[in-house]
């Protein structure tokens, strides 16, 4: 395994053939003419017994250097498996054939190392593609909203962008420039609706962008699928924990303070995806819509923080009001537009939820009101539900509708725009206000852990925070009045 490394040019003799290495302008006297010609190498490969011999011959190269640095790789390759193990040494010559003739770069030594201990072939293993499909068609236990999430991350980012390539041979660059192209595609989406051009606008209607937290979900999918791939040794190393994004972070709730509502009249803006109403504006638009089929849910929510699928997918034999406690087991998962019964969103989504006197009252009243329009609909009420909440018929409510219906709400009401997520945020942050312990406030939320909860609610009501400083100020004595 010797090989060595020659020049070859593309000049040709007056018959049109190609003169190769007897073109006399390769050599300046007894050196290699470093201005004309291409770099090549060659090596005879090890074949079976009986088998004719055979060369490897591969370029071009421009230097000298690459060339040899080529044919030293091909050695140490050559001389991993066992000269007498022939189906290694066939897995060995058929990855560096691959190699050369798909113009990739040749395996790396503790790769094809490691493909000879585990049997896998290099030439054996999948496309990122394959890959990804066959490993989301293996996540047996994922919530059906989360199946649904990893396949659209798949589907619309991955695969477009990297499907094609072995999954042996993604680095770190390909996942950059998969990043910057969304980046790049969001810059143009801004763009067009920036620009007041009619046409453009409508160029990207329904086309939305791709922020830094889905950003980070998207990288999240890639970095498991390829945690898994190393675990069935297919590779060594993981590319996406390399990848730098921007952090995604939760936004910060903002409230709706007077002078921020100001604001918002003047111009429109809005400072934050979380804002928060203030306890006056809550009760404003609980007031508006007193005597709304739906007012118990909303003050549900405003009151207590359940989200939306929770409020939806509540049954009568949740309800413990006796007790004053519900208990959250349950609720109604929107997929596209199908809506599914689910488990809650996490372990700490399945919970008992304290109802203070006024709860009590609003649910017992709506409890009222649905068995009196029970008894109206008589045959046709849609009586197999169970649910606390539905349609004048009966029938399931469909979570889109609740929120459509949410903001249609605030909006008679007069009050600056939140999203009836927002009403949950609301809920936690009076709650705060009220001086109720972070622990408290996870568990009624429901959050997995309590660092969610501080992240999320470390800004609170105005005048909580005007009451603080005075406190503090307050515990400092002075002598003289600055």
């Amino acid at each position: 395994m010797a090989g060595s490394t020659f020049k070859l040019c593309n000049c040709r003799d007056e018959h049109r053939r190609r003169l190769g290495r007897r073109c006399p302008e390769l050599r300046r006297g007894s050196r290699w003419n470093q201005r004309h010609g291409h770099w090549h190498l060659q090596i005879e490969l090890p074949t079976p017994p009986g088998a004719r011999r055979r060369t490897l011959r591969y370029g071009p190269f421009d230097q000298e250097t690459a060339a040899v640095a080529a044919l030293d790789d091909i050695r140490v390759l050559l001389a991993l498996p066992d000269p007498d193990d022939t189906d290694a040494v066939a897995q060995v010559v058929a990855a560096i054939d691959t190699a050369i003739r798909s113009r990739c770069p040749l395996p790396q030594p503790e790769e094809m190392r490691r493909h000879l201990a585990s049997g896998v072939a290099v030439t054996d293993l999948p496309t990122i593609g394959r890959w990804l499909t066959d490993w989301l068609a293996g996540r047996k236990a994922l919530r059906r909203n989360t199946y649904r999430l990893y396949e659209s991350h798949i589907r619309l980012y991955l695969t477009p962008a990297i499907g094609h390539l072995r999954i042996d041979r993604l680095r770190v660059a390909h996942l950059d420039e998969l990043f910057s192209g969304i980046d790049a595609h969001n810059a143009l989406i801004t763009e067009a609706r920036d620009s007041g051009n009619p046409k453009a606008v409508a160029g990207v209607k329904g086309q939305r962008i791709v922020g830094a937290a889905t950003q980070q979900r998207i990288r999240g999918v890639m970095r498991k699928a390829l945690n898994d791939a190393i675990a069935h040794g297919l590779i060594t190393h993981n590319p996406a924990c390399h990848v730098e994004l921007a952090s995604g972070a939760r936004p910060k709730p903002r409230v709706w303070t007077p002078a921020v509502v100001a604001r918002w009249k003047a111009t429109g803006h809005i400072p934050s995806k979380v804002m928060v109403w203030t306890a006056e504006q809550t009760g404003q638009f609980l007031d508006h819509i007193a005597e709304h089929s739906l007012y118990a849910l909303y003050h549900l929510v405003a009151f207590r923080g359940l989200r939306r699928g929770e409020a939806c997918g509540l049954r009568d034999d949740d309800l413990d009001l006796d007790n004053a406690q519900l208990t959250v087991r349950a609720q109604r998962v929107q997929i596209g537009w199908k809506v599914d019964d689910g488990d809650p969103k996490t372990d700490a989504g399945h919970r008992l939820v304290a109802l203070d006197t006024a709860t009590v009252t609003v649910l017992r009243e709506h409890l009222v009101i649905r068995e009196a329009e029970q008894a109206l609909h008589s045959s046709r009420w849609v009586d197999n539900t169970g649910l606390i909440f539905t349609e004048p018929g009966g029938a399931p409510l469909h979570p889109a509708n609740v929120t459509d219906t949410f903001t249609t709400l605030a909006a008679e009401a007069g009050l600056p725009p939140i999203r009836l997520h927002d009403l949950r945020h609301g809920a936690a942050t009076v709650a705060l206000a009220a001086g109720v312990d972070m622990k408290v406030v996870q568990d009624m939320l429901g959050h997995s852990c309590l660092a969610i909860t501080a992240d999320t609610y470390t800004s609170v009501l105005p005048e909580v925070a005007r009451a603080a400083a005075e406190a503090i100020a307050g515990a400092v004595p002075r002598a003289t009045r600055p």
